[in-house]
């Protein structure tokens, strides 16, 4: 299908792309011109209100199976949520990291290289969701009795993650897509969609889980099914606006020093998110031992703080494409000025979260889980003021890994990231069986504060290399 969907239409006019005499057109942007402040918050922005969008089809879920199918089954969703996040970040960083490669040829104006690049990263990237699929299926059980999930909701959790993981092939498709057009300055397209595919992923909900009586197993579908729709439309619209982008016969065979090039960068990624998710994981084997509240307190503030850490998130992707596109063209100097201004602006967000998590958490973790429980609500809330107060330390981790990548350094971020495993892992066999759920709370907080050195000593590495740049 994506490849009929890929093919030109016939007799179509080509739009340019970006030969070096030619303007850029469309909603390509190029982020080596301009005050980088700005371009980087007009950059941001469309990938704010897409992350939003996409944090809340896990919301809705989460309400929606609270709210109809009760206590029990959000505790099955929240047992999986680790695992199905560990997989799911991987593919998409592996994406991402491709896209890396996109924006410095498009910085560099390198048109042959760029329609190589994109060709090797959706050959690349399906191999790999296929892969992954077959292997987490095969091993499913497996892996859900490693995290210790109990036998009371054993059967609705494989259920739900079982979908998940069959519908990985457009989770991948969807962020290639995304990926390339962000790499290019496009960040408004996808958001569109995303948008649109957010809302049907609400009625698809609602009508599995209510009237199809699917139970979780609907709740999974409908991100699915949302996420097929996604595809379809980014592929379309590629397809019709920007023919340039994509790959001939000869730009899809295999470039070994090419394809050697995305592996590096796109694994790197992957396995910068996985080693987080990873060792969040771990955690989640101690986590179900400690009983459904505990999983639905730890679940609820895991939502609330995936919205919290958000603007890290999308200025840290933000920095890579920018970091990328500015590498192709040599501006070094325009990298260091886009890191002091993220730097501020992801300062300024962990000072007002600190202001929201103390007073209101109880009142949000009802909100997205429709429960009642007090104990549920004062853990999740001890949960969130702790690790709120650390931050500062998040933020510059995300910006200095993902800026890394974007200039080309794949090793740094990945010993950061092993290093926070380490940490995790250690707590979550040594620790928290001793102090209980507290040592799980804590464990964050440990892992920031150990993995940041790496990052803080290689950016002052690269700082003083090209402070004449």
């Amino acid at each position: 299908m994506w490849l009929k969907l890929l093919a030109p239409v016939s007799g179509q006019k080509k739009r340019p792309l970006c030969a070096p005499c030619r303007k850029d057109t469309g909603a390509m942007k190029k982020l080596t011109e301009g005050n980088p402040f700005k371009v980087i918050i007009l950059f941001s922005i469309p990938l704010l209100i897409g992350q939003l969008f996409q944090l809340f089809y896990n919301l809705v879920d989460t309400r929606i199976v609270g709210e109809t199918l009760g206590e029990s089954a959000l505790a099955a969703v929240g047992a999986t949520t680790t695992l199905s996040d560990l997989i799911v970040q991987f593919i998409v960083g592996v994406t991402s990291g491709f896209a890396i490669l996109v924006a410095h040829f498009f910085g560099a104006k390198d048109r042959k290289n760029l329609k190589k690049t994109i060709g090797g990263t959706l050959l690349l990237g399906v191999l790999a969701s296929l892969l992954i699929t077959v292997v987490c299926l095969v091993l499913l059980d497996p892996f859900l009795r490693l995290l210790n999930v109990e036998d009371a909701i054993y059967t609705d959790a494989k259920g739900y993650i079982r979908i998940i993981l069959a519908g990985l092939i457009f989770t991948a498709l969807y962020n290639i897509c995304a990926g390339v057009l962000r790499a290019i300055g496009d960040t408004i397209t996808p958001l569109i969609f995303l948008i649109f595919s957010a809302f049907v992923n609400i009625v698809l909900d609602y009508t599995l889980i209510l009237y199809a009586h699917m139970g979780v197993e609907g709740a999974a579908l409908a991100t699915v099914l949302s996420q097929v729709l996604s595809v379809v439309l980014c592929f379309g619209y590629i397809r019709r606006k920007y023919v340039d982008l994509i790959p001939g016969i000869n730009e899809l065979r295999p470039d070994k020093e090419l394809y050697h090039r995305l592996l590096q960068s796109g694994i790197s990624m992957g396995f910068m998110s996985s080693f987080v998710n990873l060792g969040t994981l771990f955690l989640q084997t101690c986590i179900n031992t400690f009983g459904a509240v505990i999983i639905v307190s730890h679940a609820a503030s895991r939502k609330l703080t995936s919205i919290f850490m958000l603007p890290f998130g999308i200025l840290s992707m933000t920095m890579a494409t920018y970091c990328g596109q500015n590498m192709g063209a040599g501006r070094y100097d325009r990298i260091r000025t886009g890191i002091k201004d993220a730097l501020i602006m992801a300062g300024i967000w962990c000072i007002f979260v600190v202001f929201i998590t103390y007073p209101f958490t109880p009142k949000l973790v009802h909100m997205i889980t429709a429960l009642d429980n007090p104990v549920i609500l004062q853990t999740s809330a001890k949960y969130l003021r702790i690790n709120s107060t650390f931050y500062f330390i998040t933020a510059i981790i995300c910006l200095f890994r993902n800026a890394m990548q974007g200039f080309g350094d794949t090793k740094t971020p990945i010993l950061s990231s092993l290093l926070e495993l380490l940490t995790k892992l250690l707590i979550a066999f040594f620790l928290a069986p001793k102090i209980g759920y507290f040592g799980i709370i804590i464990s964050e907080p440990i892992a920031w504060a150990i993995m940041v050195i790496p990052l803080i000593a290689n950016m002052l590495r690269w700082e003083r290399m090209h402070r004449s740049s």
